[in-house]
């Protein structure tokens, strides 16, 4: 289920439940606040059903399994609980042990879901996690998937303390916070396909870019089929939703060059530059932000009146690439060449 930025916002506080969680965070806002006008915060203690006496669940009518499922097809809910489902051993492996390599824990991780009489997974061995068994009509169920065999895990986890939702009556605000490496930012612009913008970011990751930065209209990053693709590098990188007005700022703060993808052109009018090795050596020390648009409609007019156009050269005369693809080729020619600018 795709879902755009504006329907993340939560209109209704959901009803209190019985274990504690967080909500995305709002930069420069107190973790006491409380939601007004449509904006989410950190503060107000959301609960999901789950005792501590239980230790296996056998039924999908469960209202903890009810729970879990919400989270995976609903991005409202997901994010008025601040947390999301993650289905495979594989990104939660991932996500666990790049947590390892942090000097501070920015996820946490709330339940291990595991199939009865299953071991626990080499790297998911986490003494302080807490471990339910379900049965296998009820990992099936929270997996959405026919067959459950590949399935030796599913996580419940918080939502990244480096994920920001940015109200637009913040005009304020903690760059550095957001972003501790800006050298290199990439920004998204109305990316619908979950798996497009998953993949994007799991290319961000691999290319040591400093963050991404979604625009309106972009899909949920926490989406089930976005956090497929990503691989859990949804949970390993900076990522902030917001407005333009909040990326000029970022921009602004950070002498930025801003640059944007864009198919070759014989406009005179619209000059397109080409993606070479030179062009981005010359680059190499300079703050970039790279501007990504629409699968189908490609940048909107801000985009194209505010950044420098970028084409990727093509031996044939196709239009454009898919939006991952061509992302992931802008990623790997700008990535940041020096450690130190890290």
């Amino acid at each position: 289920m795709q879902s755009t930025y504006a329907s993340w916002v939560p209109t209704v506080s959901p009803s209190p439940l019985n274990l504690t969680n967080s909500k995305p965070r709002l930069s420069n806002t107190s973790p006491n606040q409380t939601q007004r006008n449509g904006d989410i915060d950190n503060s107000a203690e959301v609960r999901f059903p789950l005792p501590t006496h239980i230790k296996s669940i056998t039924s999908t009518s469960n209202p903890f399994i009810k729970h879990c499922v919400k989270l995976r097809q609903s991005s409202p809910y997901r994010h008025a609980h601040g947390s999301a489902l993650v289905v495979g051993t594989t990104p939660i492996r991932e996500i666990c042990k790049f947590q390892k390599s942090l000097k501070e824990e920015t996820v946490e991780m709330e339940c291990l879901i595991l199939p009865d009489k299953a071991k626990v997974p080499e790297g998911l061995d986490s003494s302080s996690t807490r471990t339910l068994r379900v049965s296998a009509l009820v990992m099936k169920r929270l997996s959405q998937l026919q067959s459950t065999e590949s399935i030796e895990a599913i996580a419940l986890m918080k939502f990244p303390t480096s994920y920001f939702v940015v109200g637009d009556h913040q005009k304020d605000a903690d760059f550095r916070k957001w972003f501790p490496s800006p050298h290199r930012i990439l920004v998204l612009e109305g990316i619908q396909d979950p798996g497009n913008l998953g993949t994007l970011v799991r290319s961000a990751v691999a290319f040591r870019w400093g963050g991404i930065f979604l625009l309106p209209g972009c899909c949920d990053p926490f989406n089930d089929k976005a956090l497929k693709a990503s691989r859990g590098a949804s949970f390993q990188v900076p990522i902030v939703s917001g407005s333009w007005h909040h990326l000029e700022a970022l921009k602004d703060e950070f002498q930025m060059k801003m640059l944007a993808g864009h198919p070759a052109s014989d406009d005179e009018q619209t000059p397109v530059s080409e993606l070479s090795q030179g062009f981005a050596d010359s680059l190499a020390d300079i703050p970039i932000c790279l501007v990504l648009g629409n699968e189908g409609q490609g940048l909107t007019e801000k985009s194209l009146q505010e950044c420098q156009l970028v084409s990727i050269p093509m031996a044939r005369n196709y239009e454009s690439l898919n939006v991952a693809v061509a992302g992931g080729i802008f990623l790997y020619m700008l990535q940041p060449k020096h450690q130190g600018l890290l």
